[in-house]
């Protein structure tokens, strides 16, 4: 039997809370190496804050974070900053300066965080940008670009790094089907090409089921993981009524909470 992947990321027991008002607890998970792993749940469950957790911006109320074997939170300020150095994080919105080009917005975090000459650092802005298909558009201002292309230019600069672990939140939210069909075939292109290992979190089951080899299923009713698997395995097997009205589009029975956590393939 071939040995199992070393994990990029674990999360174990984990609560997340905002003071005294619990948005997921005792959630535990495991990333492997060179997966594309999915942080699912219906809106509001708490996707997004449990990828802030894991990104550095917010301390866990209970809990561990492992990248590698490291304890990140347990980690100084400075070590973490140095383990946030091996994060590429793709936000939402795409987070783009508004007053800068988009080579100067991809460019940023090689400002930021190396010694390279500018020269060198806007040739590697610009290549990181033909990487995700906008050769070109590097003298762009962030308002003339479309909903895809901010996105694309987004991914660009959250590879200025070269990162092991790249964070997407919500990559298709806001984008026709063709242009997330493109951008999912992007970030397989992606995990292929450099080995990166990549957490998704969305709620948008054509790129869940197109991309992700593994996932969690987070419930914002019980504030916990209510289901682990790849995302079609829980399509097609996860009996929770929770779980089942997500990944097939239905309404949700008024009492989806009852059942205990489950998952898409034996345990």
């Amino acid at each position: 039997m071939a040995p199992l992947p070393r994990p990029a990321l674990s999360v174990d027991n984990l609560t997340v809370a905002f003071g005294e008002k619990i948005i997921q607890q005792g959630v535990s998970f495991t990333v492997a190496a060179g997966s594309i792993f999915a942080v699912m749940g219906g809106s509001g469950s708490g996707k997004s804050t449990l990828l802030q957790a894991m990104i550095g911006l917010l301390a866990p109320t209970a809990g561990t974070i492992r990248v590698g074997e490291e304890d990140y939170w347990a980690a100084s300020e400075e070590r973490r900053a140095q383990i946030d150095r091996g994060f590429g994080v793709l936000f939402q919105s795409g987070a783009m300066w508004t007053a800068m080009t988009v080579t100067e917005n991809v460019a940023l975090p090689l400002r930021m965080l190396t010694t390279l000459s500018g020269p060198a650092i806007d040739t590697l802005a610009r290549v990181k940008l033909a990487l995700v298909g906008l050769a070109g558009s590097g003298d762009l201002m962030p308002a003339a670009l479309s909903g895809g292309m901010t996105k694309r230019a987004g991914l660009a600069r959250a590879l200025a790094l070269d990162p092991a672990i790249l964070f997407l939140d919500e990559p298709s939210s806001g984008l026709d089907p063709m242009t997330a069909r493109r951008l999912d075939d992007l970030i397989l292109d992606l995990r292929e090409g450099f080995q990166v290992t990549i957490v998704l979190v969305s709620h948008d089951l054509p790129s869940l089921f197109d991309v992700c080899d593994d996932g969690v299923f987070l419930d914002g009713d019980t504030h916990t993981a209510i289901a682990h698997g790849a995302p079609k395995s829980l399509r097609d097997e996860c009996e929770h009524p929770t779980v089942r009205a997500f990944m097939h589009r239905e309404r949700a029975p008024a009492d989806a909470a009852a059942p205990e956590a489950t998952t898409g393939r034996p345990s």
